[in-house]
């Protein structure tokens, strides 16, 4: 048995319902991966075998999870500024994803789960291109993903078919020890949107996620403009779509949401039990893209909501700090009241909302015994958080991924001291360096699809 203590910290408690806490002078205790206890400080004797972590002076938190990501766009942060939705779709970012190749996205996915690590992100929720790389990245720095493989209806049923093998595949590398992989590797499958893939191809999604337990990660719903055009082309609502194609009974993340509407509610609240919605803020207000997530009304019919960043291209960091910063922000000012969203509730959608997005909802997203030991030790004795009056706030409105000193993922210490254990971030970073060029080239023309919902 593999034991790990952390002596001496504050930790961050958060309730199922209700406020959060802080309970001061604790030690975790954590054995084979697991939160065993959490007891005053001194409870625990120092023997032979138990590895210590001091932690005077830090805050504990339930590590964070970034709930919707395209994790390897980080190799085009800041190449697509200044620009409409449609032309950061059309003449940016398809285009450049011309250039992608399985070796590019991995040295992508490095530098991804790189910053995510030392900013206390200990689980990502991934859609993208060549996901396998994703997994190699993710198992080799040792961050917890779920990752689906996108696909898009425009390249036919082989493209879809491949999509559904490539989840397959990322699965069997969780499952398989004697391969290098972890269970911190899940996988879901990953049309790309309502407006990108067939009712057809979504309905064949529902049956292979019911048939094979695979959960559904797609966008819908992501303007009130997509949600007029689909109405104006189906008859229907995104929501409407999911649940007549049957992605909602199979169990869905839905990203962004932003264009839910009243009638969706119902629907939505009758799956609630198998559907999450994803929320990342600052990409809504980079690309004026008009009202933010209902979380409000998604709250009242109790879907989970979980906190994200997008891809990179559009929110330059994969920050879930700041992310759930402006979350708080964004959401007092859609709904008009300074009480709505309180520091509490936007604790609770970045530790246990995110969990839920990953499908994790008893295996991470607090400090709690029995729950794995995702966890990262805070810093707030810097200028920026000083004084603490009350150190919930101090962590929702002035943390900065800098803060972050430790951090833990299944048990395993994976950011120590602000350094990664596994993987050396100056090659990473010169990898990415000498990488980064070839993928926001536009000379070769074309793109991987037309933004046009």
């Amino acid at each position: 048995m593999t034991r790990l203590v952390i002596r001496n910290c504050s930790v961050l408690v958060v309730p199922v319902e209700g406020e959060c806490r802080v309970d001061e002078y604790q030690d975790i205790l954590i054995e084979d991966g697991a939160i065993a206890e959490v007891m005053p400080t001194g409870a625990v004797a120092a023997e032979s075998g138990l590895e210590e972590v001091g932690a005077t002076g830090l805050i504990a938190v339930p590590g964070l999870v970034n709930s919707h990501t395209h994790s390897p766009m980080v190799m085009m942060r800041g190449a697509a500024e200044d620009v409409s939705i449609d032309d950061w779709f059309n003449r940016k970012i398809w285009p450049m994803e011309m250039n992608l190749t399985p070796e590019r996205v991995k040295v992508g996915a490095r530098l991804a789960c790189a910053e995510m690590l030392l900013a206390g992100v200990t689980t990502f929720v991934d859609h993208y291109f060549h996901a396998d790389q994703i997994a190699a990245a993710a198992l080799e720095t040792g961050i917890r993903a779920d990752l689906a493989p996108t696909f898009f209806s425009s390249t036919g049923a082989d493209g879809r078919e491949a999509a559904y093998e490539a989840a397959r595949e990322i699965r069997r590398m969780g499952q398989s020890a004697a391969r290098g992989g972890s269970p911190r590797i899940t996988a879901s499958l990953g049309p790309h949107a309502t407006y990108t893939v067939s009712e057809e191809d979504l309905r064949r999604t529902a049956e292979v996620a019911r048939a094979e337990a695979f959960r559904i990660h797609l966008h819908a719903a992501e303007t009130a403009d997509q949600t007029q055009s689909s109405k104006d082309r189906l008859g229907a609502t995104p929501i409407e779509v999911l649940e007549r194609t049957g992605v909602l009974g199979a169990g869905a993340l839905i990203a962004h949401g932003c264009g839910i509407v009243d009638s969706d509610l119902p629907i939505l609240a009758k799956h609630a039990a198998r559907t999450a919605v994803a929320a990342c803020p600052k990409v809504y207000l980079k690309l004026a893209m008009g009202p933010t997530t209902p979380i409000k009304h998604l709250q009242s019919a109790g879907v989970a909501v979980g906190v994200g960043t997008d891809g990179a291209a559009v929110h330059n960091t994969l920050d879930v700090w700041e992310s759930l910063r402006l979350l708080a922000l964004t959401q007092k000012q859609r709904e008009q009241d300074a009480e709505w969203m309180t520091i509490s509730d936007t604790l609770r959608h970045a530790t246990r909302g995110g969990a839920a997005a990953a499908g994790l909802s008893d295996t991470i997203g607090a400090i709690e015994p029995g729950r794995r030991a995702d966890l990262a030790l805070v810093d707030l004795s810097a200028p920026h958080c000083q004084p603490v009056h009350d150190p919930r706030a101090a962590l929702v409105y002035s943390v900065r991924a800098s803060d972050v000193v430790t951090v833990v993922v299944d048990g395993n210490i994976v950011v120590r001291d602000r350094h990664l254990t596994n993987a050396n971030l100056d090659d990473i970073l010169q990898d990415a360096k000498a990488t980064a060029h070839t993928l926001v080239d536009l000379s070769k023309g074309g793109a991987v699809q037309h933004y046009a919902p």
